[in-house]
Order: C-alpha cells, then structure tokens, then sequence
C-alpha cells in the first residue's frame, strides 16, 4: 500500500506525489521527479506533532537537515529579490493617489480648474476606469510576455506619463494623462499578486503579500513627507510646487522602470531567466516546494478560453466583490486622508500633507503582525474580520469624534485594518483557486473589482460635508459588515467542501489533495 501523502511533505518512499489533475490547466513537467527531495518543513512537523501529541517527532537526519535549511535560503532569496521590488511597483499606485491627493490642498485644483463641479473626482474616475479596462489584457500579458519584460515596459510608461503631468495646462489635458495613466499601470497590483502566489507555498502568501504591502506603504508615506518638501519649491523654475511633485516622480519612476528589468524575477520554472538569482539546485528546490503543495507549477499553453472558462466560478466573483468592498475605504482614505485633515479638522495646508504620512508608517505593524499570526496559524478568515471590525472602529471614531486628536488616531486604525487586509484577502483567494490560469484570471477580476470600488470610493468623501463626513463613514461601516457576512459564508462553503471531500473522495479544484483554507 502506499504510504500517505500529506501536503507540503515528501513521502518516505521514492514515489511520485505530484497531484493527478483532473483538466489540463496546469501542464505537468516530467522532468521533476520528488524521490531526490526530501524537505521537511517546520509547518508540517508542528501541524503532525499537533495530530499526534503523544509521539515523539522522529529525528532528522544529516541530509534532511541539509535539505531543510537549504529550503529556508531559497526562500530568503525569493524573499529579497520578489518581495522588494514587488512592494516598490505596488508602491506607484499609492503613489499616484499620494501625489494627486497632496496635490489637492496646493494650487492645483485652482490652475487647472479641477475645483469645478466633480472634475477632481472624475479624474480619479477616469484613472479607474481605464484600469479596469486593461487590467486582464495586462495580467495575461505578465504570464505570456514574461515578468522582466512586461513590468519594464508599464513602469517606464508610468514614469514617463507622470512626468508628462507636471506640465499640463488644463483640466482636459490632465484627464487625458490620467487615462492613459491608468491602463499603464493596470497590470502592476494584479501582476504582481499572481507572480508572489506562484513562487510560495499556500501556507506562506500572506505573509508575503504582508512584505509587498508593507514596502508600498512606507513608500507611500515617505513621498507624502517628500510632496511636503516639493511643494515648498513653488515658483522655482517658474513651475508651481505641485508640478515638482509630479515631475519628480516621474523621474523617479522612469529610474525604477530600468532598475525592474535587472531586478525582477520570472516564474519559478523560467527562473534561469532571471538576471543572476537561483542555481540549478536552488531552482530545483523552489519549482518542488509548489508542486508538492498544489501541482500547479506550469501552465498550459495560452488560449483565451482557458482564462475566461473560470468566469463560471462563483467564489472567483465573491473574492472580486470583497475587493470591491475593500478599496471603497482605501480609495477614500488614500486620496482624500490630506483634505480631511485639512477641511476637516483645521490644519494648514502643508501640515495636512504631512500628517498623512504617520498612518501609513504605523500601518506596517499590524499587516506584518497579523499575516504572521495568519501563517503560522494558518487561519485566513478570523484576521479578516478582526481587520474589517478595526476597520469599523476607525471610522465611527473619524465621523463620530469631537476631539481632533480623537479623529486623527481613527485615521491611524483604518489605514492599519485596510492596509493589513489587502494582504489577508490576497492571501485568502490566492490560497483556494488552483491551475495558473485561474490564478491570472482571478487576480485580474479582483483587480477590476478593486478599481470599481475605487471609483465609489472618489465619490463618497464630500467637502461639502465637511468636517463629519456622513456619507464617508456610514459607507465604509456598511462596506465591512457587508465584507464580513461574505467572508462568514464562504468560509463556511469551504468547510462544507472539506467535509464532503472526505465523505466522496472528490477531487476540489481539480486537484488530487487539495484543501479550502478559511
């Protein structure tokens, strides 16, 4: 009889453990054999320890340990080179928002007759929508084009488009830029969440999207700290300091854009490719840590019905509309954090662009601390919903609050429970679909809900509200428990998959051994 197989763990005997497939998404590679790996992870001895309290846990030997430890120093090294640069690109959408929202309390609106009607809200309405458009063209584009390659190619466009910005004379031209702002950078948020999910382990996403969030919202925080700085050269070179903001980041960006092609990894079995990263043995050991854990390490070759065949998934369209959900607040916050602090409770002009950034510094603590919690654990859907229900406190105590003070520290509880929850719903879809192309077409659907709820979100925070902002708060309260009442059932749709999986020995996903995760 053969032994039994336990996910993320190589059997004692020489045997093959990749998972059968039921379709063709994920192509499987002759070449990888299992019987010459036999890593033992940390998560797996504790979870068997866990079954079986009462056994001592077998002692590892020399090659084992060998083996284990170079496991972690892949892993490190995918840590560094993924997760940097990964954060750094993200960073550019907050960036925009950052820059544009900075740029709300100077003179822009004015020069530009933005402060017109909604003509500020529809340029963030038009970025959006132009995002939404490419976001799945862009995302297929990562897998078929190739990483390196492709985020070159959008961070450059990026760049070069917001340095173009700082020289707009009128409100239409600045809309124009903003469209094709926004299909330049469709592809980087969905892109990069489909490349992290495809060099870890499931038990390993959320802590790793925790990284990427982090180093975007550091960032982030810092340009608010560096727009202070610009908007200080006002009138040098004849040019008003918003421009500044926007011609500095786009030069920026530009030298990022070069950077990315010598820096960004590829997919775990093209890592050759990749400018001086893996040996063969390390690269060898990264493609085994994936398809032990899922057999979805190659993808078959591209057709468009292969992609849009998930359609037909309803959990791909509940994941979509969490997102949705999500960015309604973090769009809110994000470009409009400066004109509450402004409008709202009394600064000046250059002190609301620099209190925007402490929220997104302390932000880091509880998106590292909970995903580390959710992996180690390996529980998804109670640090949701403890984020979305901070999320909920943050905003009575923003539109609710007398005290300044008081309402300041709720903008420092919601950007932490939104930020930490971008990195737990990534975490949450990305461990419960399978094949590669799934894992494209889902992240590009999150995405484009990720953008509608960006354009709800430009809408709901109105200066004629100001200060309370009943409209901002009553939205974002209503957006998280309606977040939560979905998380509740699909988690428990997911527990119900487990337990009928054992009772038929069905395949989930079309994966012979694989779980939900809630």
């Amino acid at each position: 009889m053969q032994p039994p197989i336990i996910e993320g763990r190589a059997p004692a005997a020489p045997v093959d453990i990749r998972p059968k497939k039921a379709s063709d998404d994920a192509a499987v590679d002759p070449t990888i054999s299992d019987s010459d790996d036999a890593i033992l992870d940390e998560a797996v001895r504790e979870r068997d320890a866990a079954a079986n309290p009462n056994q001592p846990e077998p002692a590892l030997n020399a090659d084992e340990l060998a083996a284990a430890a170079l496991e972690r120093h892949v892993r490190r090294k995918v840590d560094f080179r993924l997760c940097t640069i990964a954060g750094i690109l993200c960073s550019l959408n907050l960036l925009d928002s950052g820059v544009l929202s900075s740029a709300a309390v100077t003179s822009m609106l004015t020069d530009l007759e933005l402060d017109v009607g909604n003509r500020f809200s529809v340029s963030i309405f038009i970025f959006t929508i132009a995002s939404i458009v490419f976001q799945l063209p862009s995302t297929i584009a990562v897998r078929t084009i190739g990483p390196r390659r492709w985020f070159t190619f959008i961070t450059m466009a990026f760049g070069l488009i917001t340095l173009g910005t700082g020289f707009v004379q009128t409100w239409r031209q600045m809309i124009a830029l903003r469209i094709l702002l926004g299909a330049a950078m469709s592809g980087i948020y969905p892109g990069l969440t489909y490349l992290i999910s495809t060099w870890y382990p499931r038990r390993e996403h959320q802590l790793r999207y925790a990284y990427m969030q982090s180093g975007e919202v550091v960032i982030l925080a810092t340009g608010s700290l560096v727009n202070y700085g610009l908007n200080q050269q006002d009138g040098r070179g004849g040019l008003a300091g918003w421009r500044w903001m926007f011609i500095v980041q786009g030069l920026c960006t530009c030298v990022i854009g070069v950077a990315t092609y010598w820096w960004m990894v590829d997919f775990p079995e093209n890592s050759h490719n990749s400018f001086r990263f893996l040996t063969p043995e390390e690269a060898h050991v990264a493609s085994q840590r994936i398809q032990r854990d899922r057999g979805d390490l190659l993808s078959s070759e591209f057709g468009l019905r292969k992609v849009l065949v998930h359609a037909k998934d309803t959990k791909v369209w509940a994941f979509a509309v969490l997102f949705f959900l999500q960015n309604i607040v973090s769009t809110a916050l994000a470009y409009f954090v400066p004109i509450i602090l402004q409008n709202g409770l009394g600064y000046s002009q250059d002190a609301a662009i620099v209190l925007s950034a402490p929220p997104y510094y302390y932000a880091v603590v509880p998106v590292i601390l909970s995903s580390w919690l959710a992996d180690r654990f390996q529980v998804r859907a109670p640090v949701i919903t403890f984020n979305a229900m901070c999320m909920i406190v943050g905003f009575a105590v923003l539109g609710f609050a007398k005290n300044s003070g008081a309402r300041y520290f709720g903008v420092f509880l919601s950007t932490g429970a939104y930020v930490a929850n971008w990195a737990a719903l990534s975490a949450y879809q990305a461990n419960n679909i399978n094949g590669q192309w799934k894992r494209v077409f889902t992240a590009a659907a999150c995405t484009m809900f990720n953008g509608a709820g960006g354009i709800a979100g430009s809408f709901i925070v109105r200066n004629a509200e100001a200060p309370q902002y009943p409209t901002a708060v009553w939205v974002s309260i209503g957006s998280h428990i309606l977040l939560v009442t979905i998380i509740a059932l699909l988690s428990l749709h997911f527990y119900l998959a487990n337990n009928s999986k054992k009772a038929t020995s069905t395949y989930l996903e079309d994966t012979e051994g694989f779980k939900f995760t809630y």
